[in-house]
Formats: C-alpha cells, structure tokens, sequence
C-alpha cells in the first residue's frame, strides 16, 4: 500500500480549468501559514449591492445575538415582491474558518431568491483564531434558531429551511445541522454541502495529494483548523460539531447535497461523509466533478464543468422544493 505521507500523484486538473488555475495565483491562499491570514482577508470580496446588480432584489441587516449573547449582524436577503411564505435559506460564507465575510458566494442566494422566491439569510459569524471553536459553529446555530424563531415575520415557511455553505461554511453548515439535530431545535428542511471542510485530520490520500497547488492546499489546510482548534487538532478532543467528519451518527439529518471536486484536498472527506449518511439510512446525492480544484464553480463559473456542477445543484434544490 502506498505511504500518504510521501505526497502521492494527485489527479490532473481538468484542461479548462487548468488554462485559469494561473489566473487565481496571486490571491489563491496556497501554502498560507498563520502570519498570512491578514493578508489574505484583506483581500476584497464582492459587495453585495454589485452581487445583486440590476435584479430585484433587497438586502436588509438585522443585529441578532450570537452565542453567548454577543451582537452579530445577519443579511436577509429576497426579492422586493416577495409577499408570501416560501422556503429559506439559510447560508453560512466559507474562508477556512479565518477570513472572507458573509457575502462571499452571495451570488447564489440572489439567483435562488429570484427564482425560487427563497428568503435567504446570510450570518457574520465570528471567525478563527480570535474566536475559536465551539464560536464560529454556535454563532452560525443561534442564526439559525433565529432566523426560524423569525419565520412569520420573514415571511419563510419554517418548514422549508434549507442550510447552504461551501468549503468552511459547507463544515460549519454541517455542523450547525448536526447542533440542530442533538438540540432538537429548527427541523432543517436539506442541507447543501460545497466541498465541505468537515475533518481536521488531514489524513485522508487526497489531503497529501494537493500541497502548494490548487486554490486551498494541505498546508492553507492545517493553518485554518490549527486556529479553529489550537492544538486540540488531530487529537481525541475535538468535537463533531467542529468537525462533524468525526461524528460516528449521521442518522436523522434532512436530505444531504454535497458535491465536491475530484481535483481539490477535501474529495476524500466528501465522498466518507455521503458514505456515512448512506450508511446510516440516510437521503445523500454526492458529486464528485473530475478535475474540478477547490472553488472551480464559482471561481471559473463559465468553465463546461462549472456549468454542470451548478446546474445539478440547482436541479436538487427544484426536486427538494418540489416535495
């Protein structure tokens, strides 16, 4: 059996994808240690009033308590015409646990209140290493209880929440689902899970596989788990809700999105965590896209298996909307 510790031969990068990989080079966080997170969350992310561009759209910020009580701001965000109860949806940005904010990967909640007439609501969770966990995943739960205490008024059907992140939020989103389950608190509706970041191990073949390549690598890996967890990571004491990889019961959680790229350090995690649902009786569909690196679908959103991945996305949303 071959030894994971010698960085095994990762798989290509698809050949589009590969063309605009170079693109990305100067602000991928590749090789990130802990004294570059400021850099990289100086980096600017699209602001939601250019997200939501000419469509009709609102976004309107609500000050909610967090855990333990501290102020954290939530954006509600749906169409100006939206007058009856729909589905929610209830989003939580990626960024490693470190850095980015809440509109990052906002374009998809404007798309989905256009065309679901959804009621997404995106938080401002409290990020590592200043706020380590359980924080960031008990601030993303107490905006979830809120937004379901706050459903008449939002005008989102309490039963039809679904809970959306990709990379760390895809982590802290299942997390948040598992918190949800254990505490019997808001009946989650589905949850869609984007090349969830879910195992502080870092043990699995595609974790050696992708270092100092790809837009989040092994090493981008260990330092934003490091400061979620300090040095709790990789040891007996590190809770599911952190890294819900580690949960040993995945029954009872709602129906289970997850796609992830065959080309990134999170494929392997991905791929166990549908396995694990199955296995316990559970409703999961599982994408994994062949040459596709961490992100591919909203970095080169125009590139064939971008298209396909974010058309099955939505496509899984309509049947789960549809029930």
């Amino acid at each position: 059996m071959s030894n994971t510790k010698t960085s095994p031969t990762p798989p290509p990068f698809e050949p589009e994808l590969a063309r605009v990989l170079p693109t990305f080079a100067a602000f991928a966080p590749v090789n990130m240690t802990a004294d570059q997170i400021e850099k990289y969350r100086a980096m600017p992310v699209p602001s939601i009033a250019d997200q939501i561009g000419d469509r009709p759209v609102q976004c309107v910020d609500f000050t909610i308590p967090g855990y333990q009580g501290v102020d954290m701001v939530v954006s509600v965000i749906s169409r100006k015409d939206h007058a009856r109860p729909g589905p929610g949806i209830y989003h939580i940005h990626g960024g490693g646990m470190v850095m980015a904010n809440r509109f990052a990967g906002a374009l998809d909640l404007v798309a989905w209140a256009m065309k679901f007439d959804a009621v997404c609501v995106t938080v401002e969770y409290r990020r590592a290493p200043e706020n380590p966990a359980p924080i960031p995943v008990e601030d993303c739960y107490a905006g979830l209880a809120w937004m379901a205490a706050h459903a008449e008024e939002l005008l989102v059907d309490p039963e039809r929440i679904i809970i959306f992140g990709g990379s760390a939020g895809g982590g802290l989103s299942a997390g948040t689902t598992l918190l949800a389950r254990d505490r019997e608190g808001p009946k989650l509706f589905g949850q869609l899970l984007q090349c969830p970041m879910i195992d502080d191990r870092n043990e699995t073949v595609s974790s050696y596989q992708f270092q100092g390549i790809g837009i989040w690598d092994r090493i981008s890996n260990l330092t934003g788990w490091t400061a979620l967890l300090g040095d709790r990571r990789g040891t007996d004491d590190v809770s599911i809700y952190a890294a819900p990889a580690r949960a040993t019961d995945l029954s009872g959680l709602p129906p289970t999105f997850i796609d992830v790229g065959a080309a990134e350090v999170f494929r392997d995690e991905g791929v166990a965590y549908a396995s694990a649902i199955w296995a316990a009786g559970g409703d999961a569909e599982l994408h994994v896209w062949g040459g596709a690196f961490h992100g591919f679908s909203q970095m080169a959103p125009d590139a064939a298996v971008s298209r396909a991945a974010n058309a099955a996305r939505e496509a899984w949303l309509e049947r789960l909307l549809s029930r």
